[in-house]
């Protein structure tokens, strides 16, 4: 069976969605351009445990709504955000941003501490630490 060709001669199968080159069964991965940033080298597999913890901290991260939180509540004065301080940034109610950010801290991505009626989070460093280092990729300078 032959396909019709497109402007330039590319094979429209060969083609993904916005004209980006798709690797059929026969092709060989292209090179890799000496400077072009590569993922660390993974050393060991993740236990089971270390897995689960983060695939729930990128499940949380998922939502839009919770990843602009997360980033309000690093972000403000201190590392520490009241809900009150945070529910202005949305044309949401509280009782929905406060789900949000409970979502945020049982993937103990946040924590909180109650304060009167108001409570207040802090993300937590470790967390975020371990769902970066997962996907980081060097700097140009450590190689």
């Amino acid at each position: 069976m032959t396909h019709a060709r497109g402007a330039e001669g590319e094979d429209p199968i060969a083609m993904a969605e916005h004209d980006e080159p798709v690797l059929l069964p026969h092709e060989d991965l292209p090179a890799v351009e000496p400077d072009v940033p590569r993922p660390a080298r993974v050393t060991e597999p993740l236990t089971r445990e270390q897995s689960i913890a983060l695939a729930a901290g990128f499940k949380a991260l998922g939502d839009p709504v919770r990843l602009r939180l997360l980033s309000l509540v690093a972000s403000h004065l201190d590392g520490e955000a009241c809900v009150c301080d945070l529910v202005g940034a949305f044309d949401l109610t509280q009782p929905t941003i406060s789900h949000h950010l409970r979502v945020l801290r049982d993937a103990g991505l946040v924590t909180s501490t109650r304060r009167g009626t108001w409570v207040y989070y802090r993300v937590v460093p470790e967390a975020l630490t371990a769902l970066t280092g997962i996907i980081a990729l060097p700097s140009v300078a450590a190689r």
